[in-house]
């Protein structure tokens, strides 16, 4: 009887994993990576200790100018600075101010910052006031940042957000860099959603310093001080008439006239 030919040998298993697997596994590094440099281009980020963008609104430059008629009030907020001093908004009340929203660690802060400070510089004798609002920042890294970048208006240390809170019917709190203008009676004329530029924001502010003083004169309609600073007012410009009175206004000097107070702003404080 013939014997059976022997068993064929069953091949080992190779130790190399098919070429679909390899591609199973490297598809989660890939994603990892795409995602990462997603989150280092959006630039800003919640944690001032990382780059991530959770929770961060990237703003789109868009910018928004409201009529004298239409404009609402501006929350009224106040806090800490950067230095531990008291600084209250409604303490700029008859000046322009430019509220900044910033952090330290968002890419488009810092490349904005030169020309705010710029901005400032230029206009803060015409009543131009900056507030910067430092949001969910560290302290130190935003002293640092404000070193670095020659800051030298006030910014509000807001670590916790609330302050950008008050700000949530006209501001989105997560968008970082924006930019508002509030007039001398202390309501929104403009907002910026996302970084601005140095002729952006002079656009915005000059028609709302020019607003009020279309000769000069106070924007609440007081007198205007003299030039000697002797606290008393200006006399009335003569009569068109140049007959005097009864056809001309008439001086009553039996009291001193009442010069409001003027609020002097220094730089840096309220």
């Amino acid at each position: 009887m013939p014997s059976e030919p022997p068993a064929s040998p069953v091949p080992a298993a190779s130790a190399v994993p098919p070429a679909g697997g390899r591609r199973s596994a490297a598809l989660p590094r890939l994603l990892a990576a795409a995602a990462a440099g997603l989150l280092l281009l959006a630039g800003c980020a919640d944690d001032p200790t990382t780059v991530s963008s959770a929770g961060y609104i990237e703003g789109d430059g868009s910018v928004t100018t409201y009529p004298v008629a239409e404009r609402q009030p501006a929350p009224e907020v106040s806090g800490e600075t950067l230095d531990g001093e008291p600084l209250d908004l409604a303490d700029y009340r008859g000046q322009v101010v430019v509220v900044n929203f910033w952090a330290s660690w968002c890419p488009p802060c810092r490349a904005e910052t030169p020309a705010l400070e710029e901005v400032y510089t230029e206009n803060r004798d015409r009543g131009l006031a900056f507030v910067g609002i430092d949001f969910k920042d560290t302290r130190t890294a935003a002293q640092a940042f404000v070193r670095n970048y020659g800051v030298s208006y006030p910014s509000l240390y807001d670590q916790p957000g609330l302050i950008a809170q008050s700000f949530h019917g006209t501001v989105p709190p997560a968008a970082i860099p924006s930019t508002l203008v509030i007039d001398r009676e202390g309501r929104i004329a403009a907002r910026v959603i996302g970084s601005t530029t140095y002729t952006g924001l002079t656009e915005l502010v000059e028609p709302v310093l020019a607003e009020g003083e279309p000769d000069g004169a106070p924007a609440d309609g007081s007198a205007e001080p003299s030039p000697a600073g002797d606290g008393t007012a200006s006399a009335p410009a003569p009569d068109a008439t140049g007959l005097g009175e009864p056809n001309g206004p008439r001086l009553d000097t039996s009291a001193p006239t009442a010069i409001p107070e003027q609020t002097a702003y220094a730089e840096g404080a309220p």
